[in-house]
């Protein structure tokens, strides 16, 4: 019996960009992407947030470096891909994974509040792209994952700026695929369903809405980040070149019900 060509899925002598990696999601797919044979460029919002993350590759034998930068601010965004880039002189895969979330009902949410979350969520997500994009497009390969949500599909509670962004960031990952497909740079986008992480902290902790969200996932419980690790290697790796514009659920059948 024949095996597999299992090299379609290798990272080997790629270079990723994985922001948000200091934890939950970002981690793990930081790691997942560097145990399949990525360099990977670890950022987090926070000055040495992603040293753990890098350790820990390293010490499993992989290759990785740790910047930080606010996604909030332009000026940050645009230093911190000229540090990528002169760290290890290309950017094969950027995964816009960094986000923030903020819980008002509509009624009083804060505009400023409001304003943060688009900027972070989904403004830097095309600005990263752009300035990353266009190295690409220079050398005619690459791939973007886009990091969407749950929320990209329905409307939420008390999150109405969060829903937005991801809404938006599915359009961006449609946008942005329909120009560059062509160009040999495939532009997708994942949808982790409920996960447990800091992010989704508050609907662990709140029983009566956890029950709420086991009973709905026909996998009858929450994912684990570690989970997400095999939808964005195979986004990332060349086992995906023709997958364009596409929104991957990895939700446990959350969308199917």
């Amino acid at each position: 019996m024949s095996h597999p060509d299992l090299s379609l899925f290798s990272l080997e002598g790629k270079t990723a960009l994985v922001t948000g990696a200091s934890r939950g999601l970002g981690q793990a797919i930081a790691i997942g992407l560097a145990k399949a044979g990525a360099t990977v460029i670890c950022s987090s919002s926070k000055e040495n947030g992603t040293l753990k993350t890098e350790q820990i590759i390293k010490d499993n034998g992989g290759k990785a470096y740790s910047i930080s930068a606010d996604l909030s601010k332009q000026d940050i965004i645009r230093s911190m891909v000229d540090e990528a880039y002169s760290l290890t002189g290309t950017v094969d895969i950027l995964v816009n994974n960094g986000g923030t979330i903020s819980r008002f009902p509509a009624d009083k949410y804060p505009l400023d509040e409001w304003q943060k979350v688009i900027d972070v969520n989904l403004s830097a997500v095309f600005l990263l792209s752009q300035l990353v994009g266009v190295k690409m497009l220079e050398k005619q390969q690459g791939k973007i994952i886009n990091v969407a949500s749950m929320l990209s599909f329905t409307g939420g509670i008390t999150v109405p700026a969060y829903t937005a962004s991801k809404h938006g960031v599915v359009g961006i990952t449609k946008a942005l695929a329909n120009e560059w497909a062509s160009k040999n740079i495939q532009v997708n986008a994942i949808a982790p369903g409920y996960f447990r992480t800091d992010n989704t902290q508050a609907l662990q902790d709140n029983v009566e809405r956890n029950a709420d969200i086991e009973k709905r996932i026909p996998a009858g419980k929450w994912g684990e980040p570690e989970q997400l690790i095999g939808a964005v290697t195979f986004l990332a790796s060349q086992a995906s070149d023709y997958v364009n514009g596409h929104v991957l659920a990895v939700d446990g059948g959350w969308l199917a019900r």
